[in-house]
């Protein structure tokens, strides 16, 4: 009877690598998929947005109303302010609460950009409650009475 000894050499590899082929296919026909679909899915029609004839909801009691000028000046309720004192004067009009919605107006001549400027102004501010206002109840290119 005779007693072999194994030596490490002699045993049988394993393979610990992991197939990725597979893997790389898949991602590649998600790539094309998603190449083709992105297109499909932005908007690039001209459009004239209509005015809302929808009743307004009940605003609260003392509502901050913060009006962007054709000027592109900005007034916080009946006064003028400057855009770098804006964080403070909301500041002061909703006694430090941040959680108030701000009820925001502009002229219909003012672009989006600026629009958008005074948004990110009230953002910075940490006011994310924001109501763009509009004529209620009117339909389009019906004036005023």
């Amino acid at each position: 009877m005779s007693i072999r000894l194994r030596h490490t050499d002699e045993s049988p590899h394993e393979a610990h690598e992991i197939n990725v082929t597979p893997f790389i296919d898949v991602m590649l026909v998600l790539l094309i998929i998603f190449m083709v679909t992105a297109p499909l899915t932005t908007v690039n029609v001209p459009v004239d947005l209509p005015s809302s004839t929808e009743k307004p909801t009940p605003r609260p009691d003392n509502p901050v109303f913060l009006t962007v000028k054709a000027d592109h000046s900005l007034a916080l309720g009946e006064d003028d302010i400057a855009p770098d004192a804006l964080a403070a004067t909301l500041e002061t009009a909703t006694k430090g609460n941040k959680d108030e919605r701000i009820f925001l107006r502009a002229d219909k001549t003012v672009d989006y950009g600026t629009l958008m400027g005074v948004m990110d102004k009230l953002r910075a501010a940490g006011y994310l409650k924001v109501a763009l206002v509009n004529l209620q109840g009117q339909e389009e290119g019906a004036q005023p009475q």
